[in-house]
Formats: structure tokens, C-alpha cells, sequence
């Protein structure tokens, strides 16, 4: 029976998102567990069956006999409206009920847009937002995920965060609390054994201090809790990924979820180092699973699904180093069953006609070619690896096998850019269309669909260019038509909105002042920041400038021995490191892949995975 009454159901948009009850969901007899835990998204249905590790944690805990992991996804704006007004709170997709009662309320924390979307769900389950205000017998808020590196912005709605790769850390502090709660000790002692186990951050066991004029300058354990709680959080590694956790079943969904497919991670981690990507150096260092695996997971997926497509999941998909026997054993079995394999993220200069037929084998999907930047200066400052000749190359094959479009990413407001930078790129988008009439010489073609897809940078934290600014705001705009105006009207463009970029900016870097600004917007808005339907600049705006600063916002002249608001947390990457490459990028110097040639970064102390300097 749906905790949501069929009368209200009735009401709203898509009531499948509510119902729960979908194949190869896991229902437990809750008499029998010992922890339940509400595996949260902040954001809608679709958007959360979309996401990997959602699938694999959910499947991975629920293998445990003692705990019950259950779904829960933000309602969509019309359900939440009806269920505030007759006061029903946020429920569980398995059982239907109050998360409330549970053990533990888990967040994924994919992005920053969504942490509106994550107190409004603490509050709707009933629940004090700010973590200092729950008491005795409340459930536990956890989070973790990628946006987990600089934790500050939402520090303090958190009882606390598991850093770094969840398959080991999370049972871990599951069974933790087991412990405790057969002991019936205060909510303090759970903390405070949790803060014992590696890459587990408790915010409340530190505090944060500031200059006089506001600058942050540093966060360190209370006295309280020194010898408990570690001076920086490492974060947690699983080194062997052949033989971790793989799922081999997952929930199918009822409605149509944005991408609704078999999804298989192939291998975590980047051997590249693009200076602004913050992935590449959080799952640092990159792990491969082997093709025996992978088929044999991809064949149960498929089997217990019914799935027409699997998609081999990566930062790169072509530095999987055994890529083409992994996809020969897939298209054996997919080819018969009329199977589509998507490879989402290939690299330019890896692109082959071998890897084209096998995309095109069953039905031709587009393409997506990233060279980032305009010219190959800027190119080498943000150490892509690529140059124009290789997109040439992949464009000619693309279009020589039938293609008639291409989507070309790039990125606005890198370090060091310049308006040659931007009107190189239309340069760029006009010398693709020429490859594609040179592979059709002769021939009577309708135009190409050549799309430019520009979005703007934000800086990150742990990466090179976390000291940098972001550009301002009627920087963004002026730079994003300077590209318009120079494609003309014979190529698509589209842009990511400027409010958007900006408002992520504060929150990317940000310390532990944020949370006024988050809970303030809240307040006024509700949430589903990450939807432009509902996403509001101006109050972002006004709220962001009645606080004197919610972080670190660089300077064009970086001073890296600036006090950073996330340096709490040591992704294993070494600070010398970073500076070493920020430096690097000044000089429009290239780094080596790991492969290639180790540069030292610090991830050799996790002993795994491709990691020539272990």
C-alpha cells in the first residue's frame, strides 16, 4: 500500500515516482534487520535511477542480512506542496515508510546545486535541519559522493560524511552503529567511534577560525575531541576494484529515468590529470576491472532487466586498457539480442574506426567530441592532451561512417583565456564542417548538424586551478555571445546559464558560512536550485550579499599558500603536487599521463591500481 493516498496520487505529475514496488526492488521483513538506512537523492525519481552509485550501494548493502537499504528521491514540487499542507512526511520507496524512524537518512552528493534540495528533505522527514539540533533517538544524516571533498558549504546540516570510495567504508560504519546500538550508548559515542575509521569526517568535532577581515584561515579538531578525531581525513580508497562489489541486478523503473539502461562501471579513476577536472584527481588512482567480470555482470544485468543497451562507464572509456577484447565479448552477445553498447566518453585522440563500428553496430547515437578549448595554447594550459589535428581525424572518421552531426564541448572562463581563445572556437566548429564536406566531395549531402555546446568554468577544489577566480558573472555573458556572434547562424549553439555557473562557484569552494546562505535560500525558495524552472538568481544574489563571504574566491595572481576551506580533507593527491602543475599550466606546459610516466602525485600510497609509481 503507497504511504501516499490514491486520492492525492491522483493529482500529481507521473505518480509512478511514488509508488515503489518496481522489478528486482528488495522489500526485507523489518523485524529482521538491525539498521535500516534511506539512501537519499535531492533531486527527482528519473534523475536518481540514473545514478550508479545509488544501484551499487543499494545492492551492495542489501546483500547484508541485518541491514535494509532502501530508495528515497526528493518529491516533485506539486507532491511536496500537498504533503506539507496534510502534514505527511518524507518516505522510503521499499517499505513506504517515515524515514524518520530509521537509522541513518544517506545522501549522494553528486552536486552542489542540489544542497536547497537537501535540507528541504531533512525537514520534510521531519527532522531538524542543522545537525547540533537533533537529539537522542534521531536518525543519523550522512553523506557522501564526489561533492564530499569540500564538505564546509554543508558542514553543518551533517552528523557526518564518509569521504572517498563508499563499497568498504560504509558497511564499516554500519556495523559501527550496530555495535553501538546494541549497547545503548549516548549519540555522542557513536561519533565518536565513527571518527575513528578512515575517510569518516564528523564536522561537529571541529572548528573553524578567520582573520579580521573575514578571510578563512583555519579548521582544526576542539580540544575535546583531539586523539579522536584525525587532523586531516584521508580519503578512502578501495585499491582492489577486481574484486569489489559488482552488481548484477538492479531495479527497473517504472517510468522512463533519464538514462535507462544496463551501466557498467569498467574502471574508476583518470590517468590523464585535465587540470580543471576535479574527478580526475578525486578518484585518483585509476582501477580496471577485467573483461571476465564485466561480461558476466553485463550478461545478469541483461537477463534480469530486459534492457535493450549497455553503456561502459568511465571518466575515459578508451583508457580501459582492454577495451577492445572487453567490447568483441559484449558485441558476441549483444549483436543477437539487438543490443546497443555505449561508450559515452571517448577521448578524441583515441577515437578509431574500429571503436565507431562497434557504437554503430545495432543504431548509430551521437557524438560528442570535447577538444575544451580553442587553441592548442589553452589547450596545453588545462593539460587536455589533444590537439586540433586529432579532432580532424575523429571528425573525417565519424562522417566518413554515416554521421551527419558532431557536438562540440568546450569550456568559457578557463585560466589564463583570452578572446582568441573564444574565436578560435568558432574557427574550430567551421574547419569540422569543411571535413565533412571533404568526405563527401562529389556527392549531393544535406548540411551537417555541427553543435557548439559552451559551458562556463567553474574552479574546483583539489585541483590546480582552485586558487583562480571565477570570472564575473557579465564576464560570462559578454564571452558567451563574442562565441554566438562568431559561429553565425549556420551552427547550433547553446550555453550553460551564467546564473548557474556563479551560484555553484560560491558554493564549490566554500567554508562552513555557506550554510546561512544554503538555509537562506531555502527558506525562500524550497529548492530544485539544479532546475531553471525553479532555480532563482536573484535570491541567491540578494542572500549572498548580506553575509560578508561564504569562501575562498581566488585571485588572477594565485597565492597558493592561501589558508583553503577543504584543506581538512587529503584526497591523497599532495598539495606540492597540485602547485607543481598549477605552475606548469602557467607556462602552457603538459603533463604525462600516469601511464606514460609517474609525476608523483601521492596516490602511489593507496598500492593500486594503474599507478607506475606504486
Amino acid at each position: 500500500m503507497s504511504y501516499i493516498p490514491d486520492r492525492i496520487l491522483m493529482k500529481v505529475e507521473k505518480p509512478s515516482r511514488y509508488t515503489g514496488g518496481e522489478l528486482n526492488s528488495i522489500v526485507k521483513d523489518k523485524s529482521k534487520v538491525d539498521v535500516r538506512f534511506a539512501f537519499c537523492f535531492a533531486d527527482n525519481y528519473e534523475i536518481g535511477m540514473s545514478h550508479l552509485g545509488m544501484k551499487l550501494l543499494y545492492g551492495l548493502l542489501n546483500e547484508r542480512d541485518y541491514i535494509w537499504c532502501e530508495r528515497v528521491f526528493a518529491p516533485w514540487p506539486d507532491l511536496e506542496k500537498i504533503m506539507r499542507e496534510e502534514g505527511l512526511k518524507l518516505f522510503a520507496h521499499e517499505s513506504q515508510e517515515e524515514i524518520r524512524n530509521f537509522d541513518f537518512i544517506g545522501f549522494t552528493l553528486q552536486y552542489e546545486l542540489s544542497y536547497t534540495n537537501v535540507i528541504n528533505m531533512i525537514d520534510l522527514a521531519g527532522l531538524p535541519v542543522y545537525a547540533k539540533d537533533r537529539t537522542e533517538g534521531m536518525p543519523f544524516v550522512i553523506g557522501g559522493g564526489p561533492a564530499c571533498v569540500n564538505p564546509e558549504p554543508i558542514a553543518d546540516f551533517f552528523d557526518l560524511f564518509n569521504v572517498g570510495d563508499g563499497e568498504d567504508m560504509l558497511p564499516e560504519i554500519l556495523d559501527c552503529y550496530r555495535q553501538w546500538k546494541s549497547e545503548k550508548l549516548p549519540r555522542i559515542e557513536f561519533l565518536k567511534r565513527a571518527a575513528k575509521i578512515s575517510g569518516v569526517y564528523v564536522p561537529s568535532f571541529y572548528e573553524a577560525s578567520y582573520d579580521e577581515n573575514g578571510a578563512f584561515q583555519e579548521l582544526k579538531v576542539k580540544d575535546e575531541f583531539k586523539g579522536i578525531a584525525a587532523e586531516k581525513v584521508l580519503r578512502r580508497v578501495v585499491p582492489d576494484f577486481e574484486n569489489t562489489y559488482l552488481m548484477k541486478s538492479q531495479v527497473v523503473p517504472y517510468l522512463e529515468a533519464i538514462h535507462d539502461r544496463i551501466m557498467l562501471e569498467i574502471f574508476r579513476g583518470c590517468v590523464r590529470g585535465c587540470r580543471f577536472c576535479q574527478a580526475g584527481y578525486i578518484y585518483r588512482p585509476a582501477r580496471e576491472r577485467s573483461p571476465e567480470k564485466l561480461l558476466d555482470a553485463s550478461i545478469a544485468l541483461s537477463e534480469c532487466t530486459g534492457y535493450e543497451e549497455i553503456s561502459l562507464l568511465s571518466l575515459a572509456t578508451d583508457d580501459y586498457s582492454q577495451l577492445k577484447e572487453l567490447t568483441d565479448k559484449l558485441i558476441d552477445y549483444t549483436e543477437k539480442r539487438h543490443m546497443n553498447i555505449a561508450l559515452p566518453s571517448l577521448r578524441i585522440d583515441s577515437f578509431t574506426l574500429d571503436l565507431m563500428e562497434k557504437i554503430s553496430k545495432v543504431r548509430k547515437s551521437g557524438l560528442t567530441f570535447a577538444p575544451e578549448a580553442g587553441t592548442q595554447r589553452l589547450r596545453d594550459v588545462i593539460n587536455k592532451g589533444i590537439t586540433e589535428e586529432d579532432l580532424m581525424r575523429s571528425s573525417r572518421l565519424a562522417f566518413s561512417s554515416g554521421h551527419t552531426g558532431v557536438k562540440l564541448y568546450f569550456m568559457l572562463g578557463l585560466p589564463t583565456e583570452t578572446d582568441e581563445d573564444l574565436l578560435a572556437i568558432a574557427d574550430i566548429a567551421r574547419k569540422v564542417r569543411d571535413v565533412y564536406y571533404d568526405c563527401h566531395v562529389g556527392e549531393k549531402v544535406r548540411s551537417p548538424q555541427i553543435t557548439v555546446s559552451v559551458s562556463s568554468f567553474v574552479p574546483k577544489a583539489h585541483t590546480p586551478f582552485q586558487w583562480f577566480p571565477q570570472v564575473s558573472y557579465d564576464e560570462i555573458k559578454r564571452r558567451q555571445f563574442l562565441i554566438k556572434d562568431a559561429l553565425g547562424p549556420k551552427f547550433g549553439f547553446s550555453w550553460h546559464d551564467a546564473e548557474l555557473s556563479v551560484v555553484e562557484n560560491y558554493l564549490a569552494r566554500g567554508d562552513r558560512r555557506a550554510a546561512k546562505l544554503i538555509y537562506n535560500v531555502w527558506k525562500r525558495t524550497g529548492g530544485f536550485d539544479s532546475w531553471s524552472e525553479f532555480f532563482n538568481y536573484e535570491v541567491w544574489k540578494e542572500e549572498k550579499e548580506k553575509l560578508v563571504t561564504v569562501g575562498f574566491e581566488g585571485s588572477n595572481t594565485p597565492d597558493v599558500n592561501a589558508p583553503l576551506p577543504w584543506s581538512i580533507i587529503d584526497i591523497g593527491v599532495t598539495d606540492s603536487f597540485m602547485k607543481r602543475e598549477l605552475e606548469r599550466a602557467l607556462r602552457a606546459e603538459t603533463t604525462p599521463d600516469c601511464r606514460t610516466k609517474c609525476q608523483g602525485c601521492g596516490v602511489a600510497r593507496y598500492k593500486g591500481g594503474v599507478c607506475v609509481g606504486k
